[in-house]
């Protein structure tokens, strides 16, 4: 599978401390997307500690906050973008606090055939339980992505729900991305790589019954029932439309193997 870099050189539209001209200490945030996914994120400035000063509460534009954009491609690539670490912001010495994604990835031909989840990078002023930046200069924020399958409607047409996570120090699952201890990072590089796994699971529990081929939609009360719990009853099912428009008995594959 083909891979492309596409390095985002994020302008600095707000006030730096120093001599003019020259740059703030910065931190390259690098992620990498499977094909077909996408993301929206904002890098959130704040008040650094002992600060006194205080920021505006508004609409609309807000300098303390980057908005970082990328769109769907048809093939994995890798997006980067510099993230100054300090930056004065109408007089008040701020910091980067963190960084967090609406991260979007389509399933389907259809437009609304998108599912979505959540990913933070966290930019703590000390993190005890972090291994800290390893000697290559690129701390590894892994995650994991993989769909959960659903029915929706009363034709139980098959639909996706995105889940990307991350397991955290203490071995918790929590939403993909990590934590980084800012005086770390000059200079340095955060690479978040989001996976997308083959692995599907049921959205819901006590909807499915595995089978040979992949799961079984449980019938519930009767057919227009869209809860349908399997409850005791797991011998009777029902057909799932999926989303090449099949009715079928068994998703993924359509039927049984033998």
């Amino acid at each position: 599978m083909s891979r492309r870099r596409l390095s985002v050189l994020i302008a600095l539209v707000m006030g730096l401390t120093g001599c003019a001209g020259k740059p703030a200490d910065s931190v390259t945030l690098e992620v990498d997307l499977p094909a077909q996914f996408r993301f929206i994120a904002g890098a959130n400035y704040s008040p650094a500690t002992g600060e006194t000063c205080t920021l505006p509460t508004r609409r609309g534009r807000r300098p303390e906050r980057k908005i970082l954009i990328t769109q769907y491609k048809p093939e994995a690539e890798i997006v980067s973008f510099d993230l100054p670490l300090a930056q004065v912001i109408e007089g008040c010495p701020t910091v980067l606090r963190s960084v967090d994604f609406d991260v979007r990835a389509k399933w389907g031909a259809r437009d609304s055939d998108v599912g979505g989840d959540r990913a933070v990078v966290g930019i703590r002023d000390r993190w005890e339980y972090g291994t800290g930046m390893p000697e290559s200069g690129v701390q590894a924020l892994p995650g994991r992505c993989h769909w959960l399958f659903r029915t929706v409607g009363p034709q139980h047409a098959i639909a996706k729900i995105l889940q990307c996570r991350s397991l955290d120090a203490t071995g918790r699952q929590r939403l993909a991305g990590g934590v980084a201890q800012r005086d770390q990072l000059a200079g340095k590089k955060l690479r978040m790589v989001l996976a997308l796994t083959d692995e599907e699971e049921p959205y819901f529990d006590d909807n499915w019954v595995a089978v040979p081929g992949g799961w079984k939609r449980c019938k519930g009360k009767s057919f227009e029932d869209t809860f349908a719990y399997c409850g005791s009853n797991t011998t009777d099912f029902k057909p799932i439309k999926m989303p090449d428009g099949r009715i079928c008995d068994v998703y993924p594959t359509c039927r049984n193997k033998e």
